[in-house]
């Protein structure tokens, strides 16, 4: 028997919702250019598909504001118009909220240190942001090619080396499906170019 969803979106998502697309109104996706609110959409039905609540949806809506969108002070509003557990989990999902963006590499370490000791909540949202991040990679290899690559600062062998440490960290913290479902994706993009 299927279990029935008990999560309730209130008012509250939906002022998410219409501050994440204000926010972003003029962010597109790197290799597509396709409007940015379509990733925090998707973002946020894998987060309620693995059975996410409303906090975590909202945060999800909101995971990439503080990097993208005006750093500190886009934080305090998240804290302030949507709450400590929402800004929390936006926090856990932050790479960096600095106007010095550290090194690659340096960056991605400290971030899968970051999840691995973030909430379950962090990790949910932080994992659907790399599935819906790697699917959007096979696909947009499929309409373009090696080129895809060239968006990246440190090309498929970086992409990789950080899709396997995340891999590595979720599994050995909560493998559950959506876990698997990034291990299949990953599997994808290391067949890329090999066929």
């Amino acid at each position: 028997m299927l279990q029935q969803a008990t999560v309730k979106l209130t008012e509250r998502f939906e002022n998410a919702l219409v501050y994440a697309t204000r926010l972003h109104a003029e962010q597109i996706r790197k290799a597509t250019g396709v409007p940015y609110i379509s990733h925090l959409l998707s973002v946020t039905a894998l987060v309620l598909e693995d059975g996410g609540d409303e906090d975590e949806a909202i945060a999800a809506l909101l995971h990439d504001a503080v990097e993208d969108q005006g750093g500190k002070a886009t934080r305090a509003e998240i804290y302030r118009l949507f709450g400590e557990r929402v800004g929390a989990i936006v926090d856990g999902c932050t790479e960096f909220d600095s106007e010095i963006k550290p090194p690659w590499y340096e960056r991605k370490q400290h971030y899968i240190e970051q999840l691995r000791q973030g909430s379950p909540a962090v990790r949910r949202v932080a994992l659907a942001d790399k599935l819906h991040n790697a699917r959007t990679i096979v696909q947009d290899y499929r309409q373009q090619g090696e080129a895809i690559w060239s968006v990246f600062s440190t090309g498929k062998e970086g992409m990789l080396w950080f899709y396997h440490s995340l891999l590595k960290m979720y599994r050995e913290i909560a493998p559950t499906p959506m876990v698997e479902e990034l291990a299949r994706v990953v599997g994808e993009l290391e067949q890329l170019g090999e066929s």
